[in-house]
C-alpha cells in the first residue's frame, strides 16, 4: 500500500466534492433565472493495478450533467410578450454577433427599436409574414428575421376578395317580367329578390359598401326518369351604395353605370351549388377588383340568409401585439381586427441534455446533442407556446441545499484521509529518530 497513494486519492476526493459544490452553487444562483436548467455532478471511480495482497488506491472523477429536457414550472405574468414553452422545443435567438442559438428563456420585452429581447439580450427570431404565410426551414435557421412588434401609424389594406355564405329560399318565385331583375337597374324588384350589403375597403382604407341582389331567373322541369343537371339559377348582381338613387321608396336606379358585377349561379336539385362560385366586383370608383366566393351558398326551403366576410383593413391604429399556442404574432387593430406579422418556430435536437451550455442560458448543438430540427409549434412532437408566462428554472432548492450539506461532509472525510496519511508520513520520519 502507497502512503502518498492515499494522499492522492484523498486530493481526488476532494476536488470533487468541490466539483460537486460548484455544481450546487450554479443551481443555488440561478433558482430564479427564467428557463435555467439545473446541472449536477456525477462521480465516476479511477481504479489503479493491484498485485498480491498490496492495495493501490486510485481515485475519483467527475462529469457534469445537465437536466435540460425536465420541465420548469409554468407561471403566468401580465406581459404579453412573456413566452414560456409547455413541451419540447426551444426558442430560437440571436446574440450581438448575429449567431442563432437555442434558449428557453422566453421574459422577452421591446427594445429601443421595437426588438424582443429576453434579460441576456438575445432577440426572438420568427418567420415574416410580409410575403404571405410563411413556410418552415425544417434544417437550419435560414429566412429568420427578428420578431419587431413595432407597429406604429396607421395601417390601411385594400379589400381584394371576400366569402359570401347563407341560404337562398327555394321557394322564391321567377320575376314575371326579366327586365325587372336587378342587374338591368330599373326602378322596381319583386319582393322576391332579395338584398343584403356589405362593406369592403379601398386602397386607402375607406370603408366601401356594396349592395348584394339575389333574384330566381329560372327553374328547370324534372322530367322522369333522371332530375337534370341544374334545377334553380339565380342572379347575383352587385352595386355601390353610395351610387343608389335617394329620395325615392327603392335604391333604384343606381346611378354611374349600374352593377359593378353580376352573374348567374345553378344549384341542383338537393340545393347544392353547381356552378357560378365566383363573381367579381370590378370597381372602377376605388380601381380595384374584388373576387368574390359564393361556393357556400344553399338553396333549401328556409328564410334567405347571408353573410359576408370580405378581407382588407381600415385605416386604424395598432392597440396591441398578441401571440397565440400556434406561435403567431399578431398585431391588434384598434377596430378589433388583426393582422398576422410573424410565426415563432421551435427548434430542438434529439438529446437535449447533450447541448452545449453558454453564457446568457443559452445552447447550441454538438455532435453529441444531434443536429438541430425546426418545426412550428404543435407539430413533430414541439411543445405549445404560452403567451403571458414564463417557465421558472427546474432547480429543487431543498435538494440543492441537502447536496451542499453532503459535499461538504464528504470533503471534510477526504480531508481526514489525507491529514491521517500526513501524520502515517510524520510516523516514518521519526522512526529514523
Amino acid at each position: 500500500m502507497s502512503i502518498f497513494g492515499s494522499m492522492k486519492t484523498a486530493v481526488s476526493g476532494m476536488n470533487a466534492q468541490a466539483n460537486r459544490l460548484s455544481t450546487v452553487a450554479d443551481n443555488i444562483a440561478n433558482v430564479n433565472t427564467t428557463g435555467y436548467k439545473a446541472v449536477s455532478t456525477s462521480f465516476s471511480s479511477l481504479v489503479l493495478p493491484s498485485s498480491g495482497g498490496n492495495y493501490n488506491s486510485g481515485g475519483v472523477q467527475t462529469s457534469v450533467r445537465q437536466a435540460v429536457s425536465d420541465q420548469g414550472d409554468i407561471s403566468y405574468t401580465t406581459s404579453g410578450t412573456d413566452l414560456a414553452i409547455s413541451g419540447d422545443g426551444f426558442f430560437i435567438v440571436q446574440g450581438a454577433d448575429g449567431t442563432p442559438v437555442l434558449t428557453r428563456a422566453g421574459d422577452f420585452q421591446k427594445d429601443d427599436e421595437g426588438n424582443l429581447v429576453n434579460a441576456a439580450g438575445f432577440q426572438l427570431m420568427g418567420y415574416s409574414y410580409d410575403s404571405g404565410s410563411p413556410a418552415v426551414v425544417v434544417n437550419g435557421f435560414d429566412g429568420l428575421v427578428p420578431v419587431n412588434v413595432n407597429q406604429d401609424g396607421l395601417t390601411a389594406i385594400a379589400s381584394t376578395s371576400g366569402v359570401f355564405k347563407g341560404n337562398l329560399d327555394s321557394n322564391a318565385k321567377i320575376p314575371v317580367a326579366p327586365a325587372t331583375a336587378p342587374s338591368a337597374n330599373l326602378a322596381t324588384t319583386t319582393a322576391d329578390t332579395k338584398k343584403v350589403s356589405m362593406v369592403a375597403y379601398d386602397r386607402l382604407g375607406n370603408k366601401v359598401m356594396y349592395d348584394f341582389y339575389f333574384t330566381k331567373t329560372a327553374v328547370a322541369a324534372a322530367p322522369p326518369p333522371a332530375p337534370p343537371a341544374a334545377a334553380a339559377t339565380w342572379e347575383v348582381a352587385m352595386f355601390r351604395n353610395a351610387n343608389a338613387a335617394v329620395g325615392g321608396t327603392t335604391s333604384f336606379p343606381y346611378s354611374a353605370g349600374g352593377a359593378v358585377g353580376s352573374g348567374n349561379i345553378t344549384f341542383d336539385r338537393d340545393g347544392k351549388l353547381l356552378t357560378g362560385g365566383a363573381i367579381n366586383i370590378v370597381d372602377g370608383v376605388t380601381g380595384q377588383t374584388i373576387a368574390m366566393d359564393f361556393s357556400g351558398l344553399t338553396q333549401l326551403g328556409a328564410d334567405f340568409s347571408g353573410t359576408g366576410t370580405p378581407n382588407g383593413q381600415a385605416a386604424t391604429p395598432v392597440k396591441d401585439v398578441t401571440i397565440d399556442g400556434d406561435g403567431i404574432v399578431y398585431a391588434k387593430y384598434e377596430d378589433g381586427s388583426t393582422k398576422p406579422l410573424y410565426r415563432i418556430p421551435l427548434a430542438n435536437v434529439a438529446s437535449p441534455d447533450k447541448l452545449t451550455l453558454m453564457s446568457g442560458n443559452v445552447y447550441s448543438a454538438n455532435g453529441q446533442s444531434g443536429v438541430t430540427v425546426t418545426g412550428f409549434p404543435q407539430t413533430n412532437g414541439l411543445g405549445t407556446i404560452k403567451s403571458g408566462a414564463l417557465e421558472g428554472s427546474n432547480v429543487d432548492l431543498a435538494g440543492e441545499l441537502t447536496e451542499m450539506i453532503e459535499s461538504q461532509r464528504s470533503y471534510t472525510a477526504n480531508s481526514k484521509v489525507f491529514q491521517t496519511g500526513s501524520d502515517i508520513m510524520d510516523v516514518l520520519v521519526n522512526l529514523k529518530r
